[in-house]
């Protein structure tokens, strides 16, 4: 039986991207150890959900602490040499960092790194130096990288971060593709009118989706800005925000200010049926500064709704300007109300997009 080990910084990225998973690696008869920073809550509920698994909690420091993530390398290199894994895969920066060194230093023959993204692109000056050093050591030490869409591996092999023939893109990208048995075009008029019951939204309002976390990094100054002017112009606009409220700090002081106090934006958390909020979208915006694919990009299309993504390389992996969405320039919030203007005022366009994506 191969062993392999999964490492991700947080939980949340085990339930996102590595749970659906799990079952065809046991029928696959592939021994599975899942390795993250666990709440003991949490790690009882994956082993009563998967009995076959194992489960090895690490706290992994956030952000750079030289002597925790010196702790956390030893820590996984022990239990690497112990465990004797045939494969270790990780994805996340801190995971990825770390375990790139410990599994090389333990001799695991097929180290995996699973790059959905790189955190240094949004940097300037000597951070974003050292955080490309990290990000190219992590490459060193892999075996094998995956990005997870072709915008991203031509970006990297253009940075010399790796080359070609040790990089890999899974099919058209993403990390783990659409399930279009849960993103089911055909259910989307009764998933939008549960939504909109739920928030007390009528069929007049016109609804502005995003999907992810607040901060600077996605786009949220930007995207707050443009929606702001877009609800001056038209009350009816609502703002359908769903994912966590994380990174306030990033966010410009007004404009938080206002993300908290506007009633028609609709705040929901973190959600595990997304589908059924990108339903009720008019339109969906991501205006994303880095990204390594854009998978709520694929999964709006899923459900017909009309995009409006960065220009980055990962979501314009995701789409086909002005095929199945518009392309915006970065830390642009003009670029973003023109767009979204555009699809909300030309409906045979929204249309067109839409049924394309």
């Amino acid at each position: 039986m191969k062993k392999i080990a999964i490492v991700t910084t947080m939980w949340s990225s085990i339930n996102n991207w590595i749970k659906p998973f799990l079952n065809d690696y046991n029928d696959n008869g592939i021994d599975v150890t899942i390795i993250a920073n666990m709440s003991e809550e949490f790690e009882m509920r994956l082993k009563e959900e998967f009995p076959f698994l194992h489960t090895c909690s690490i706290g992994f420091p956030r952000g750079v602490s030289f002597f925790k993530s010196l702790q956390s390398i030893r820590k996984l290199t022990r239990f690497f040499k112990k465990n004797r894994f045939d494969l270790v895969q990780y994805s996340t920066p801190n995971a990825s960092f770390y375990s790139s060194i410990a599994s090389k230093r333990a001799k695991i023959p097929v180290r995996l790194y699973c790059q959905w993204g790189m955190v240094y692109v949004t940097m300037s000056g000597i951070k974003r130096r050292i955080f490309r050093f990290i990000e190219k050591l992590t490459c060193n030490n892999s075996t094998v990288i995956q990005p997870d869409s072709f915008g991203n591996r031509n970006f990297c092999i253009k940075e010399k971060l790796y080359s070609a023939s040790r990089s890999e893109v899974i099919w058209n990208g993403s990390a783990k593709g659409v399930d279009l048995s849960v993103f089911d075009f055909t259910k989307k008029e009764g998933y939008a009118k549960d939504i909109k019951r739920a928030f007390a939204l009528t069929d007049d309002d016109i609804i502005i989706g995003f999907v992810g976390r607040l901060g600077a990094e996605k786009g949220c100054n930007e995207l707050l800005a443009a929606f702001k002017k877009l609800n001056e112009e038209n009350n009816k606009c609502k703002l359908l925000f769903v994912g966590p409220i994380e990174k306030t700090e990033t966010i410009d002081s007004e404009r938080l200010k206002y993300f908290y106090e506007c009633k028609d934006i609709i705040k929901t958390d973190r959600v595990f049926d997304v589908q059924r909020y990108v339903s009720a979208m008019d339109v969906f915006v991501l205006p994303t500064y880095r990204e390594g694919f854009g998978m709520s990009v694929i999964e709006a299309s899923a459900m017909g709704v009309p995009v409006v993504a960065t220009k980055y390389p990962g979501p314009s992996s995701a789409m086909i300007d002005r095929i199945t969405g518009v392309a915006i320039e970065i830390k642009n919030e003009q670029a973003v109300y023109d767009a979204v203007k555009k699809i909300l005022s030309d409906k045979n366009f929204a249309t067109f997009i839409g049924e394309n994506g």
